[in-house]
């Protein structure tokens, strides 16, 4: 791409230190997109010989080498200067994916003196670090030590108390513990700092350490915050290192305060600059030495911020760790969910929250039932599509499945292993193995709204009033005799403390991203499960035309969690500016930044007569392109070989003919949009799931040969099911086709969503019939019943 002008309108830069890429989205003073770059670890930086930019080890270790992230920072800074005028960036934001960065104590306690002559990396060798390869946030080697600092801590319901979350192997906390105890002690002797990786890189762009936002002291499991009095506009809480879990971490209170210095303070006030850009960068790069950085965060709360959601709506992200994030109103700490203060807070608005349910059994599982059970992933979506709700078109004989490979946190902790149940028994495998796909994908997305249900009733969400269900056709629930509340008998009837019919509580919107999503049957599940309809960003719709399973973005297109911080930078930027001309130093005139992204998206769709966003930077705007999902989003299973910039086709199992020729579970009432529709109730003239014969597309991220960040990658293209799996098929010549964009209403196209499932009342009342077996068989998995 040609450089842009040398004078021009400010810009906006963010970076996203992802998994398996290093990125940047460049947006202008309307958030319009201008600019993309991208480092693709596997194929520009072969040497490190990374597989979706990790290495997997015994022991469910996932590391990446901190060295490469320095030297990817230089390349994408060299295109950067080629493709971009750095002196028209006016302020620069940024995230990374979960990791944490281990200094030696040589360079303490300032950052490094650097030679803007020199690259980063010759200055900043391996040996700056003393453990050179990372865990990053698919790791579960640390899951035993959480365990272990949680029941020291007086079990989940303490632990979330005292530092607002309970055990999981992402914990700061646990990571720490792992190394000084089972690593050699020269790692832990030599440590002068530890970073997160997000500090990380905003440190190399300030060139001084920057400290940790608030928002991720919570997620370390050693940070007390204390929440601003009731009814207290803007005043911070007033948090704080937790001494007595740093003693528990460094095995005695000396090094407990030796913790303490390594990770520094931290900057409770997330709506101002950090600094400005180092003079290296200035010198080096061409910035301009006013450009100022703002506070970098991780991935996922920055993807979450490129959606601007309102507080009835809900982040549902597929990766290697399944997230489903939402506005919280009051900080109300349980084992139940974790909780963030906002990123993005000013300080004259009232304290907000996010709160996070999590799953670590998401991408790993899902491949590993595709290669068992299909041959392709067009394969897994048509099975999914075709099998009928809880896997039987019958009432009473449901089918469920627990995919539990990697240790996860509360309630499944202490639970590992494949458990299917038939007809309420435990069994080793399903009758008709072509359940499996549909199983697990309900398994996964009910078990969101089973924890949904109980963070509600907490009330850290706040009124049910927030969540308008308007934009969702409503249906009269069951009722009951005069006098009595049918929503707490029916629950009572059900040995549940929620009503399972009752879709009032739930979000108004589901907002998805990640690359299960772009299946059509997985978004419909969706939207089905939760009654809501479904919107993507549609930078991730035009991206599925191109890469359909791939969750790190097609060449040319933005990573959502870059682009989060792109907006971040252009809200400050504008905070820092509104605040000069008024003289002030509070950043007054503007609102908070969900309705300072909403009203610049807003004009700029106004002043060009309703045009699309730009999706990426190879096409007009509203052109095709995407992004993909949160950082962190490559699974290391397996890899396919041969994958360049190249077209393939997948092949496909005839489902349909050969399952009806089989006369297995499926009759003659089998249609393209649903199974047995007329069993269930439903408009057997709705084609809810499309799926296709167009050929895939696929491209690496950048020009350079083959690369594994694909979601979940063919471990055997050619293999069957075991035991005939799905049963002794004829491959067919077919591809998948990925989600669409229904007709979709300004009010969400003019901030980048397209609507792409809509809410259907007769499924979500099939699956509400499903939620009291599936609570009562997880339920019976936690205690160890089965």
């Amino acid at each position: 791409m040609a450089p842009g002008p040398k004078t021009g309108p400010a810009l906006f830069l963010g970076l996203e230190l992802a998994t398996d890429q290093l990125r940047a989205s460049i947006v202008d003073e309307s958030l319009e997109l201008v600019g993309v770059e991208c480092v693709d670890f596997d194929t520009e930086l072969p040497e490190y010989q990374t597989q979706g930019g990790i290495f997997t080890t015994p022991g469910d270790a996932y590391t990446t080498p901190v060295d490469m992230w320095v030297k990817a920072l230089d390349f994408l800074l060299e295109k950067l200067t080629r493709n971009h005028d750095l002196t028209r960036i006016k302020s620069i934001g940024g995230c990374a994916q979960h990791a944490l960065v281990w200094w030696k104590s040589t360079p303490i306690p300032s950052f490094p003196a650097l030679d803007p002559r020199l690259p980063f990396h010759s200055q900043l060798p391996p040996n700056t670090f003393s453990l050179p390869n990372t865990p990053v946030a698919q790791d579960t080697s640390a899951h035993t030590h959480a365990l272990a600092l949680e029941a020291l801590l007086g079990g989940p319901d303490l632990m979330a108390a005292r530092v607002g979350t309970c055990a999981n192997a992402s914990l700061l906390a646990a990571q720490l513990l792992r190394v000084r105890e089972s690593w050699t002690s020269d790692v832990w002797s030599r440590t002068g700092k530890i970073q997160l990786a997000s500090q990380f890189l905003a440190s190399m762009v300030v060139g001084e350490w920057v400290n940790m936002g608030e928002s991720e002291a919570c997620a370390t499991g050693m940070w007390v915050h204390v929440s601003a009095g009731a009814g207290t506009q803007g005043a911070p809480g007033l948090g704080r290192w937790d001494e007595g879990v740093l003693e528990i971490v460094g095995g005695s209170r000396e090094e407990g305060r030796r913790i303490r210095t390594w990770l520094g303070d931290v900057e409770v006030a997330s709506g101002r600059k950090v600094a400005h850009i180092s003079r290296y960068l200035c010198e080096r790069y061409g910035f301009e030495s006013d450009t100022i950085v703002t506070p970098f965060t991780s991935d996922y709360l920055s993807s979450y911020l490129s959606l601007c959601p309102s507080p009835g709506d809900a982040v549902l992200s597929f990766g290697p760790m399944d997230t489903l994030i939402t506005p919280a109103q009051h900080y109300l700490p349980t084992r139940l969910y974790s909780l963030f203060p906002h990123p993005a807070q000013d300080a004259s608005e009232k304290r907000r929250y996010i709160a996070m349910l999590s799953s670590r059994n998401a991408d790993v599982p899902r491949a590993l039932v595709r290669d068992m059970y299909t041959k392709s992933w067009s394969a897994f979506d048509r099975l999914v599509a075709i099998v009928p709700p809880g896997g039987s078109i019958g009432l009473d004989d449901k089918l469920f499945s627990f995919w539990l490979l990697q240790g996860d946190s509360y309630p499944l902790s202490h639970v590992k292993g494949i458990y299917r149940f038939e007809t309420g028994i435990k069994v080793n495998e399903f009758r008709d193995l072509r359940a499996n796909p549909r199983c697990l994908l309900e398994s996964q997305v009910l078990s969101f709204r089973f924890r949904w249900s109980k963070m509600i009733a907490t009330g850290v969400l706040g009124s049910n009033n927030n969540r308008s269900r308007g934009n969702v056709a409503q249906t009269p629930g069951p009722t009951s005799p005069q006098g009595q509340n049918p929503r707490s008998n029916i629950a009572s009837s059900l040995g549940l403390s929620f009503d399972p019919y009752d879709y009032s509580p739930l979000p108004a919107r589901i907002l998805v991203t990640g690359a299960a999503a772009n299946f059509p049957s997985v978004a419909n599940l969706a939207g089905d499960v939760f009654n809501a309809p479904v919107f993507m960003p549609s930078t991730q719709v035009d991206s599925a035309q191109v890469v359909p399973h791939r969750n790190a973005p097609a060449a040319g297109f933005p990573g959502r969690a870059s682009l989060g911080g792109a907006y971040f930078a252009r809200w400050i930027w504008g905070k820092e500016r509104s605040s000069a001309i008024g003289g002030s130093s509070t950043g007054r005139g503007l609102g908070g930044f969900e309705e300072e992204i909403r009203r610049l998206h807003g004009k700029r769709w106004v002043a060009s007569s309703g045009t699309p966003l730009r999706t990426n930077v190879n096409t007009p705007v509203g052109g095709n392109g995407g992004s993909g999902a949160n950082s962190g989003t490559s699974t290391p299973y397996g890899h396919r070989s041969g994958l360049g910039s190249t077209v393939f086709v997948e092949e496909e199992e005839e489902e349909v003919e050969e399952m009806e020729r089989a006369g297995g579970m499926l009759a003659s009432s089998v249609f393209a949009g649903g199974f047995a529709d007329r069993d269930l109730g439903r408009d057997i003239s709705r084609m809810r799931t499309l799926t296709g014969s167009t050929l895939d597309t696929v491209t690496s991220s950048g020009s350079m040969g083959p690369s594994t960040t694909f979601t979940t990658p063919d471990l055997n293209s050619g293999a069957g099911s075991p035991g005939g799996g799905v049963g002794a098929v004829v491959p067919q010549t077919t591809t998948l086709t990925p989600v669409t964009a229904l007709p979709t209403s300004d009010a969400e196209a003019q901030i980048g969503l397209a609507k792409v499932a809509e809410a259907d009342v007769d499924a979500f009342m099939t699956y509400a019939a499903i939620v009291p077996e599936y609570c009562r068989l997880e339920g019976m998995l936690c205690k160890s019943l089965v």
